[in-house]
């Protein structure tokens, strides 16, 4: 299996996604604040790695911290949680993994400083292990729902590279495929950084599941031709009513898909539900460096003086997913998460 995130020793080995598909090249983190910008930058990225990557940086910050007392190594935990929480607005799952590191080491401060680091280590392992079997889970509900021969279409990179392992859209991609349903799987290249091409089809071409590489424009036009049976991909943040947030260009495919009749699923742990947020409208949307858009491959493609708007999530609405993924199970509209 694909591992993104991996503890060892003393030290997290991040899998350097800047550098997909041309190099495989695993980074080592020893300070929290170099794990906030390996975030920030996109060495890791994905919701659900970036609340593991998250909760490894905080217990890193715990092991910097030289403070000789609960009270100020709560207030350097602190400290570093909110400089992890401010690399990337979108993504609740990183909220929620420093919410619950800071649950634990509020909960557990009557224990040694020693000890309290080595139970944070312990509860962001547990986070890492419990994604990947909610990955799993999740993957199973979703292989259910992909009928046999199914040609399904994906945006972004919603695999093991975006999770602690296995995925959420791609494991329900590979949970089908391990069943024998799936036929072809069509990968949008995802621009302006182009997640489906560098990251989506090298798992694909890792996992041996057969698909083909299209440019984003070219979405509407396989499923005019009938070639294509049903859509899936991830979320970065689910609002209480269903409404989902993730990479630019889901709502214009979630948008297609209803106009061509093709169930469009969405797949993401239960952690992703953000209960305290009504509707998509209230989801915070990240605007990325303009430069992204400007140069393409390392080349520039646009004039330096011309402005960008570059948003890198929008929201698809509830009423166009047919149905919600999650290791617990399928959820329809209109949705109730309880």
């Amino acid at each position: 299996m694909i591992a993104p995130i991996r503890w060892d020793g003393d030290r997290l080995l991040l899998l350097d996604q800047t550098a997909l598909p041309s190099e495989e090249r695993t980074r080592e983190y020893t300070r929290w604040q170099d794990v906030a910008e390996a975030i920030r930058s996109l060495v890791v990225r994905g919701a659900p790695a970036i609340g593991c990557a998250a909760a490894f940086g905080f217990a890193l910050a715990a092991r910097q911290s030289s403070a000789r007392d609960a009270d100020g190594f709560l207030s350097d935990l602190e400290d570093a949680a909110k400089g992890l929480a401010a690399t990337r607005p979108t993504a609740v799952n990183l909220f929620w993994a420093l919410d619950r590191m800071r649950t634990v080491a509020r909960a557990e401060r009557g224990l040694s400083l020693a000890d309290l680091r080595q139970r944070l280590l312990a509860e962001a392992q547990a986070i890492l292990e419990e994604d990947v079997a909610g990955n799993r889970a999740l993957g199973a509900h979703g292989a259910s729902l992909v009928p046999e021969h199914a040609r399904i279409l994906t945006h972004c990179n919603a695999g093991a590279l975006a999770t602690a392992g296995y995925g959420t859209a791609v494991g329900v991609i590979r949970a089908a495929h391990e069943r024998g349903r799936v036929a072809m799987v069509w990968v949008d290249e995802t621009r302006p950084v182009m997640q489906g091409s560098r990251l989506t089809a090298w798992e694909m071409v890792k996992e041996g599941i057969p698909h083909r590489l299209i440019s984003d424009v070219a979405a509407g036009f396989v499923m005019k031709r009938g070639e294509v049976d049903l859509v899936v991909t991830g979320a970065d943040r689910i609002a209480a009513n269903g409404d989902t947030a993730n990479k630019i260009g889901t709502y214009s495919v979630a948008v297609l898909a209803r106009h061509h009749g093709i169930p469009f699923y969405v797949a993401a742990p239960f952690s992703t539900i953000d209960a305290s947020i009504p509707s998509g409208a209230a989801i915070p949307i990240e605007e990325r460096d303009g430069n992204e858009v400007r140069r393409t491959g390392g080349r520039q493609t646009a004039p330096a003086e011309t402005p960008v708007y570059n948003p890198a999530f929008d929201v698809t609405p509830a009423e166009l997913i047919a149905g919600i993924i999650t290791e617990r199970g399928v959820f329809r509209f209109p949705y109730d998460f309880r």
